[in-house]
């Protein structure tokens, strides 16, 4: 299951410094989850400057900045990368703090495994379980992603493995390879900015609908009433008198 198309509709330019003539788009938080080595940092640094880098030093979790125009739409993207060694054991039981800070203050998520690495498939289903028990009433989407498509020669896990996972957890599927498709990985990060953004807008409208009309005023209401009396018991006087 992939993400409609959007990579023609998509601008970056760096977050300029705040200014009280400055008014702030909407923030959009989202988290790139999984284990270590799946290529969470290319697949962020690629959408972002389109550029791939194939090493990294092991990441402490950096935080990634950017003005984003999603058709039309112009959003303040902010992307936590995570280091490989975060990850849910147990039945949820030892996820450590910086996991849990992660994920309560996205929006959005990524979860990242690697084709040619069957232990990285398996660490998928715990972080969308522990996700959903630290967001039980969110519909926060999350996307599953399939890395280093490219690697057909070390495959270990199957295409259809990654669409049966998420199908069962009831998310959206791509197998991609950020080295070769900048499109693919672009229409990941558009799609999860353009669904966080709804997620936005519902609850804006749910906040309009809560606010209750205030009533008028009894006493504007009564004074009204009395200046109608007044006004036909005039108009009766005339009539009266004949």
């Amino acid at each position: 299951m992939r993400p409609p198309t959007m990579s023609g509709h998509f601008l970056l330019a760096p977050i300029p410094e705040s200014s009280s003539d400055y008014l702030l788009p909407k923030d959009i938080k989202l988290a790139v989850l999984g284990a270590g080595r799946v290529g969470k940092s290319a697949m962020i640094v690629r959408f972002l400057t389109k550029r791939f880098i194939g090493d990294y030093e092991p990441n402490t979790g950096k935080l990634y900045s950017r003005l984003v125009c999603v058709e039309g739409d112009q959003l303040s993207l902010q992307i936590q990368d995570t280091p490989g060694g975060i990850q849910v054991q147990d039945g949820l039981t030892q996820a450590v703090d910086s996991l849990s800070k992660c994920v309560q203050w996205a929006e959005g998520f990524l979860l990242v495994y690697s084709i040619t690495d069957y232990d990285s498939y398996l660490s998928i289903r715990p972080l969308y379980q522990y996700i959903r028990k630290v967001h039980p009433d969110s519909k926060a989407p999350i996307v599953i992603v399939g890395n280093k498509g490219d690697l057909l020669h070390a495959r270990q896990v199957q295409t259809c493995d990654g669409v049966q996972l998420a199908n069962e957890l009831g998310s959206l599927f791509l197998e991609i390879s950020t080295s070769e498709n900048y499109e693919d990985v672009c229409d990941v990060f558009q799609h999860l900015c353009k669904e966080v953004s709804k997620l936005h807008s519902l609850a804006g409208e749910r906040r309009r609908a809560s606010i209750i009309p205030r009533p008028r005023s009894p006493n504007m209401q009564d004074l009204k009433r009395r200046f109608k009396q007044v006004l036909s018991s005039k108009a009766k006087a005339p009539s009266a008198l004949g």
